[in-house]
């Protein structure tokens, strides 16, 4: 880990080189099939910080998050294919799970 000094007196810490490789340890991208829709999912901990915004302003927006990382039609067809709430909850929790995420962790834990 880097330290940089671009004002005199003032410690700057590059977390550069650690952010690189909590990224680099992620799994890979998951693809699930549910009532013959298939849809890939990034590691949790992967997602874009601004997808918070795009998802309504909370990741708890289950509905939102799929929406912004799947898009619209990839939505339509869950709601043709019947997707139940249960149906939702399953979806989080195989993700999580696959993610690295223990049960009721926040993605943006720091003790993860």
């Amino acid at each position: 880990m880097a330290t940089t000094a671009k004002n005199p007196g003032v410690e700057v810490v590059s977390l550069d080189s650690l952010a690189k490789q909590r990224r680099d340890a992620l799994p890979e991208p998951t693809t699930f099939e549910l009532s013959g829709v298939e849809f890939t999912l990034p590691p949790m901990k992967g997602l874009p910080f601004e997808l918070q915004e795009k998802a309504g302003g909370t990741l708890d927006d289950v509905v939102g998050v799929l929406q912004a990382l799947l898009g619209r039609e990839k939505i339509r067809e869950m709601y043709a294919a019947g997707y139940t709430f249960g149906d939702l909850e399953l979806i989080g929790e195989e993700w999580q799970k696959r993610s690295g995420v223990e049960p009721g962790e926040s993605v943006a834990s720091p003790t993860s």
